[in-house]
């Protein structure tokens, strides 16, 4: 029931995901393909709440976004649970800032919420439309894929709302690369990378759906999930992709692990958290 509602609510009309629902033979092979390819994951914790957005803090603690529960669990170096918030609506896209304060994007009342080390809240920044994953760009600016106005924004030093991309298909999550372009993961149908000098590829033909998990290694590699599949996906700069782990029930969040070695990735249909490590 609850993973039918997060389709609805971030699909807002798109087919189903359903097996038999895939546009064309040529995804579910490029699938199956990825799958015989990519590593077998290593679960971590189990017993989540429809997990969405991930992060860490400079002190190693895991914070992830329980959209089911309404609440951040946080989980430490030494592998505690414990509840950092609760009584929220729909949280998804969560991230750490530099000021190592936790961001979390309320899906449902269109709000990003600023949790304090201390757990202590306020709402950071209103009016916004179904804001899904967010993240920093180079510059320190908390940037929010806005999936009903199809933008990615980001919040200046006022806190006002920057367009910085527009025209998207339903975004849902997005990294801001090195060299200044974006990598933005589109829940309608595909991933777009935009060069710095604008220029767009419209990549990721062989995922089913890309969620909000969108993560880069510090050396600038970006990887994404497929809610809609089982795998995570490396999108290389030409805009072709490749599996980078295989066998998950729709993967939906995404984050790289302190030690720059792993990604770990939650899986919304089993309520899991897994490592991957990073590929040569």
């Amino acid at each position: 029931m609850m993973a039918s509602l997060f389709r609805a609510a971030l699909a807002s009309g798109i087919v189903s995901l359903g097996a038999a629902s895939f546009p064309a033979p040529f995804v579910l092979s490029a699938i199956a393909q990825d799958n015989a390819k990519a590593a077998v994951p290593e679960k971590l914790w189990s017993g989540f709440s429809s997990p969405v957005g991930m992060g860490f803090d400079a002190a190693g603690n895991l914070y992830v976004a329980e959209w089911g529960a309404g609440r951040i669990a946080r989980i430490d170096p030494q592998g505690r649970r414990s509840i950092f918030a609760d009584g929220l609506s729909g949280p998804s896209g969560l991230a750490v800032g530099p000021d190592n304060s936790i961001y979390v994007a309320s899906y449902s009342r269109d709000e990003i919420y600023r949790f304090a080390p201390d757990g202590s809240r306020s709402v950071h920044v209103t009016g916004l439309a179904t804001p899904a994953g967010i993240g920093f760009d180079r510059a320190g600016r908390l940037i929010i894929a806005n999936r009903r106005t199809n933008q990615i924004l980001a919040v200046n030093g006022n806190r006002e709302l920057v367009p910085v991309i527009d025209g998207l298909n339903t975004p849902v999550g997005a990294v801001q690369t090195p060299d200044g372009g974006y990598v933005v993961a589109n829940i309608g149908g595909g991933v777009t990378i935009l060069r710095p000098d604008g220029t767009r590829i419209e990549a990721g033909s062989a995922f089913a759906t890309p969620g909000p998990g969108v993560a880069m290694s510090k050396e600038g590699r970006v990887f994404t999930v497929d809610y809609g599949g089982t795998t995570v996906q490396e999108i290389l700069p030409d805009g072709r992709s490749r599996a980078v782990a295989g066998g998950l029930r729709s993967p939906v969040g995404l984050t790289l692990a302190p030690d720059g070695r792993s990604l770990l990735t939650a899986a919304w249909g089993d309520g899991t958290i897994y490592r991957i490590p990073l590929p040569d």
